[in-house]
């Protein structure tokens, strides 16, 4: 079974009328967004979503989504504008900040990938190596209900706890939940200073875990 089969197989992506109203509200909000035919954006922007559900190539996202070429390129359009960007900060607008999970992904990418040199090359798109691999690094948060609040990325050489406080930053909850992988003092203390309770257990080596009370 080719690769191609197997992606085809997969189950399409399906925005409920309560998803695409709120979507819509907020496309048709922007004076600066051609939106068109709905029924065409709406096709669109389940197209792109099908696409980051199955990191698959362009090329073998279904039929139905319409020309793979043009929701390629319309999807970079709205990308370098900052359309997906604002389209998640207005969707997640009442999160369950009780508990909030800090965590990361790494995403494999091609050695040739990058940007040119004039665009700012591999940092602008957080490209790096680590451990010899090539990649880029998505560090987020979700709340206590699995949902995203916030994405940063960075290149694959970067350290897990780097982006940690920006993470958190603005954001009021009673717990933080992480891995080993944030466990550093001056985190904790950030955490407390924050008015949450740390939740990260401590690596194998550390001897002494400061507690630092929550303001």
């Amino acid at each position: 079974m080719t690769f191609g089969v197997i992606i085809h197989g997969m189950a399409n992506v399906e925005l409920t009328s309560y998803q695409w109203d709120k979507i819509l509200t907020f496309l048709r909000s922007r004076s600066d967004l051609y939106v068109g035919r709905e029924d065409h954006c709406r096709r669109f922007v389940a197209g792109v979503l099908w696409i980051a559900r199955s990191g698959a190539p362009w090329r073998f996202r279904p039929a139905e989504y319409g020309n793979w070429n043009s929701v390629s390129k319309r999807n970079a359009g709205w990308r370098h504008r900052g359309i997906w960007a604002v389209l998640h900060h207005c969707l997640a607008d009442d999160p369950d900040t009780e508990y909030l999970i800090i965590d990361r992904t790494i995403v494999r990418a091609h050695p040739a990938a990058g940007a040119p040199k004039k665009r700012g090359g591999q940092d602008a798109q957080a490209l790096g190596r680590s451990r010899g691999r090539f990649s880029t690094e998505v560090q987020i948060t979700v709340d206590g209900l699995g949902n995203p609040l916030r994405f940063i990325l960075t290149g694959g050489q970067e350290n897990d706890i780097t982006p940690a406080a920006a993470l958190l930053y603005g954001y009021a909850g009673e717990y933080v939940i992480a891995d080993q992988g944030c466990d550093a003092q001056w985190l904790r203390k950030c955490i407390a200073e924050l008015g949450m309770t740390t939740v990260i257990p401590g690596r194998s080596n550390r001897k002494v875990v400061a507690v630092y009370d929550a303001d």
